[in-house]
């Protein structure tokens, strides 16, 4: 708990900077704007509450995509990893060409897969995978060359197959990492599920912010986005947790 006290201070205190100076009208005189275009904490919160039926209903469709699509990420980035540490061959042909993958910005990608795809769940799938995936598999690579050589060197001696090997010694060693890479992704995964909606989609939070956006809503808009950085937490808390229980000898 105490760990949590300072940064619960700082955070209380900036929304209170931030409810004095948007409820006295300093901060939309700040930016130029109308008052109502800069909602207060108390604001957003009424928002919230009011609209709590509205941001439950899509945020559950928006909760699914970014589920799945980081279970499928989680997948594919660690097969990959595997296939990776199993082939020097495909590291070298693969690994250069993942790399450069991620200078493709996912706006150009969404467009495409809503093609291919269709409007439905599919599209919001991949664009939450492709984020995924990066960070997971690198990580996981990672890990499982910095398996100590001597460890290696012994199972070997006891006449243990490479499949032995990887699952014996390469994968615990590699778990510290794998868990890393999900921290990371689990925390761009909420962002590419909004920019799949904002391409494509009738329900979820990225289109009520999208038409809250296009309305002036910006209170609803700030409650979806308070809505959004809760399951990012949460998700993020749920593999924190998991890997105090799984990794216990670090």
């Amino acid at each position: 708990m105490k760990r949590w006290a300072l940064p619960g201070l700082v955070l209380a205190a900036l929304i209170g900077l931030w409810q004095v100076a948007a409820s006295s009208g300093a901060l939309a005189s700040v930016l130029g704007l109308e008052d109502f275009l800069v909602p207060s904490p108390a604001e957003i919160a009424s928002a919230l509450w009011e609209n709590r039926s509205l941001l439950a209903e899509n945020a559950w469709v928006t909760l699914q995509e970014i589920l799945l699509g980081f279970l499928c990420g989680l997948a594919a980035g660690l097969g990959f990893a595997v296939l990776l540490r199993l082939s020097n061959t495909l590291r070298r042909a693969f690994y250069p060409l993942m790399v450069a993958s991620q200078a493709i910005p996912i706006l150009v990608i969404a467009p495409i897969l809503l093609v291919w795809f269709g409007f439905g769940i599919g599209p919001k799938l991949a664009v939450v995978a492709l984020i995924c995936f990066f960070p997971i598999a690198v990580n996981a690579a990672d890990g499982l060359r910095s398996v100590d050589p001597e460890a290696t060197k012994m199972m070997r001696t006891l006449d243990a197959s490479r499949w032995q090997v990887l699952w014996r010694v390469e994968a615990p060693t590699a778990l510290p990492f794998v868990f890393s890479g999900a921290r990371i992704a689990a925390t761009f995964a909420p962002i590419a599920a909004i920019f799949g909606e904002w391409v494509g989609a009738d329900s979820g939070l990225g289109v009520l912010i999208r038409l809250d956006s296009a309305q002036l809503e910006t209170a609803r808009m700030f409650a979806a986005a308070a809505v959004l950085t809760a399951i990012a937490l949460g998700l993020f808390g749920l593999l924190a947790l998991a890997e105090r229980r799984i990794v216990t000898w670090r």
